[in-house]
């Protein structure tokens, strides 16, 4: 609030300036009033110093000063084309320049490396004697560190040493606690040590000579201890049955080997690099950062070919169940992990040929390489937790095995977009691309953070994507478990009317759908506009097309929202038997405007909508069956009453149909008495679906206990009287009689089987 007073002071005294001069000087309009002398500002402007300056100075050396600062941002205001132009160039010519002046300057990094040392042993140390004295400190201050990093060590024996274990029968909360326990003892005692012996130091030492033993126990001892510790986290060299890393022990060996080197070569590039300027060798001017980083990214490219075959393996973890496209990014991992290591130290020369050494005085580099080359490996920890530590499978059968593999790749893919939104966050943070200094950078680090905000953005919007379609499936799932329901089953409906899904599995697929459509144009809308595109003429569009289908697809409209009100009316759901002006099958699939019929014979019938006057639903709640049996005329009603009771009640005790029916079969008695015999008809209710199964077990067991009682069922018989056969002879005359009285008694006999569900 004071700088915007201080500013608008400024502002109101340029505006009153020229009025108040002529006024009190008599001046006429357009005469300079500036004083010959030149006002400079302060190197360091301070809040206090600019209130002391504009207190001292007149109007029109406030005018002045103003009028200066102005014309200097004008000046140095960039030009978009030539900042791009300038970045291409940094960024080809300017990086390949860097390297060649790094080779030309290699005659002078002998000279003032020699200078460096030099300074250091014979103004700082004073000769020999000196640096026998800068030994005998370190041995006392690094003795001491020791001293004290052993007795927790001993302290701590227990909690260091990994007991003897089953991996067969070791969980991985109880490993990843046990090694998280030697971490963290490990890494104590490396605080322990660095902190004793600055301590010491900072009691002993002299002031001269006490950053050198910081530079050497931080950056040469503390710092690749670290490291080391981190590996045997990670690859457990000594202890395979705790190995979180699908390696061999000789390769995890290898790798913790190779770390701790890695991360000495990196310690000893910061502490020449601070020993050097502390002598008076600036960071830029014997490019000595060329070869310290050329040299590790050699030794970082020899490491990953030699052992890319352990970077595979590691890569496809100890999950057999991987996928295609895992296994192939598992054998693309060394490359990339090769291909990382180049692409970040060409970037180290684009920065080092804008001549910017201070922003690779945190060594962002080293940070931003481990973080890329690691983050792919954290794929398979990812996926190891998720197989132990996904919930279980809820019910049972093939919908739930589904649902639950499908629960899993969902966390694993939400545990990598976690992880890739972290690299991302971290990377932007590693080289300092926040906000407020993007505004005032190159054209270079703006689109690399405006590309990673798109990234971020995108991230967030596919984590959401996948966890609201891991909700939503989930309960998809939960549902149609519960109902029995298996929409990928081949025998959805049977040939006449299966039980559906619920009416929430019938909803929720549409739910999904509309949520998934929704998220993607959202975060898109949103990533576009933080890069800079303005979103305004696309959502304008979307309006006019919007509006023109509004009026060209009536029809459209008509559909979907017949549509909404038949799922408001729950007409019908997946997997139900429905009839629709003749048209007849199972419901498959719907969408937002239209429903899909299988026929129970093969065929697919799409029907909008709009197009459905009525629908008529076989497979709602409960079916009756009524199934016709014709007996002759001598038979006994009440017998085959008794007969039809014992097979309802034999029924009701089989395991395969016991939970499908809803009223046992039984008689109805004698419906009618024909020209055949006597029509006796029985009944039952049960589940839909399951009617024809039950139907075909209730014909083979009338059919056998008929048999057994001497129960025949009744034929149609057809009598023809002909006088000529007292002759013992048929007449062409008979023949034509009885082949015109079968034709008749054919024609008579009603169409239909043996069962109807009216």
């Amino acid at each position: 609030m004071l700088r915007l007073i201080q500013i608008a002071a400024l502002l109101l005294c340029v505006c009153i300036a020229p009025t108040f001069a002529q006024a009190q000087m008599g001046l006429p309009s357009g005469t300079s009033s500036v004083p010959d002398t030149q006002v400079t500002l302060p190197d360091n402007l301070t809040v206090e110093t600019a209130n002391a300056l504009i207190s001292r100075l007149s109007d029109a050396e406030v005018r002045a000063i103003l009028l200066d600062q102005l014309e200097a941002k004008a000046v140095r205001k960039p030009d978009e084309d030539s900042n791009v132009s300038d970045f291409f160039y940094h960024a080809t010519a300017g990086a390949f320049s860097s390297i060649t002046v790094a080779i030309e300057r290699l005659p002078l990094l002998f000279t003032q490396q020699a200078k460096a040392f030099s300074t250091f042993y014979n103004d700082r140390l004073g000769g020999f004697g000196g640096l026998l004295k800068l030994l005998g400190y370190m041995a006392l201050v690094y003795g001491s560190g020791i001293i004290a990093e052993l007795f927790f060590r001993r302290l701590t024996q227990n909690w260091r040493i990994l007991p003897p274990a089953d991996p067969d029968n070791m969980q991985l909360r109880e490993t990843i606690q046990l090694l998280v326990q030697r971490l963290t003892t490990q890494v104590v005692a490396v605080l322990i040590f660095v902190g004793v012996s600055r301590a010491v130091g900072l009691t002993i030492l002299p002031e001269d000579i006490m950053p050198i033993v910081a530079i050497v126990g931080l950056y040469l001892i503390g710092f690749p201890r670290f490291m080391l510790a981190i590996g045997f986290f990670l690859f457990a060299p000594m202890n395979p049955e705790y190995r979180l890393l699908n390696v061999d022990t000789k390769s995890a060996r290898s790798a913790c080997f190779h770390q701790f080197w890695i991360a000495f070569m990196l310690g000893f590039s910061g502490a020449i690099i601070a020993f050097n300027e502390l002598h008076g060798v600036p960071m830029g001017e014997t490019r000595l950062g060329f070869w310290l980083n050329l040299s590790l990214h050699i030794y970082l490219i020899v490491v990953l070919w030699r052992y890319r075959s352990s970077m595979q393996s590691m890569m496809r973890g100890f999950d057999p169940d991987v996928s295609v496209m895992e296994n192939r990014i598992a054998r693309a991992y060394p490359y990339f992990a090769i291909f990382v290591v180049f692409a970040v130290w060409w970037v180290i020369n684009i920065v080092v040929s804008y001549e910017n050494f201070e922003l690779l005085r945190s060594q962002p580099h080293y940070k931003t390489m481990m973080l890329l080359m690691f983050a792919p490996a954290m794929d398979t920890m990812i996926r190891g937790l998720v197989r132990h530590f996904a919930p279980p499978m809820t019910g049972e059968g093939a919908v739930a095995e589904r649902a639950h593999a499908s629960a899993k790749r969902s966390y694993v893919r939400i545990g990598r977009v976690v992880v890739f939104g972290l690299v991302i966050i971290s990377i932007a943070g590693f080289w300092g691309m926040s906000p407020e200094n993007v505004a005032s950078a190159g054209v270079g680090p703006q689109l690399a953070a405006k590309l990673m905000e798109f990234l971020i953005i995108m991230s967030i919007g596919y984590l959401i994507y996948e966890v609201v379609s891991l909700y939503i499936n989930r309960k998809l799932a939960a549902e149609q478990t519960a109902s029995g329901f298996d929409p990928e089953s081949q025998e959805i409906g049977g040939d006449g009317g299966g039980a559906g899904g619920s009416r929430l599995s019938t909803v929720l697929p549409l739910i999904l759908a509309v949520c998934q459509a929704t998220i993607v144009v959202v975060f898109l809308l949103l990533g576009l506009s933080n890069v800079g595109v303005d979103t305004t003429p696309l959502l304008a569009g979307a309006g006019i097309v919007g509006l023109a289908i509004g009026f060209g697809a009536q029809k459209l409209v008509t559909d979907v929202v017949s549509g909404i009100f038949f799922l408001v009316d729950d007409a019908f759901r997946t997997g139900e038997y429905v009839e629709v002006e003749g048209t007849m099958g199972t419901v498959e699939k719907i969408s937002i405007r239209s429903m899909q019929l299988r026929h129970h014979k093969g065929p697919v019938h799409t029907i909008p909508y709009g197009e459905i006057p009525k629908i008529t639903n076989f497979s709602r709640d409960w079916v009756i069956m009524k199934l016709r049996f014709t007996v002759p005329f001598d038979s006994d009603p009440n017998k085959v009453k008794k007969i039809f009771k014992k097979i309802g009640q034999d029924l009701l005790a089989v395991e395969e149909f016991k939970d499908d029916f809803l009223a046992p079969f039984k008689s109805q008695g004698v419906l009618e008495i024909d020209d055949v015999g006597m029509v006796i008809r029985g009944k039952f209710m049960c589940k839909p679906g399951t009617q024809f199964m039950i139907r075909k077990e209730i014909f083979n067991r009338v059919n056998a206990a008929f048999a057994s009682n001497g129960i025949e069922f009744a034929r149609r018989e057809v009598r023809v009287a002909l006088p000529s056969m007292d002759n013992g002879d048929l007449t062409e005359e008979d023949k034509a009689a009885i082949s015109a009285a079968a034709t008749q008694a054919a024609q008579d006999t009603t169409p239909g089987g043996a069962g109807d569900q009216r």
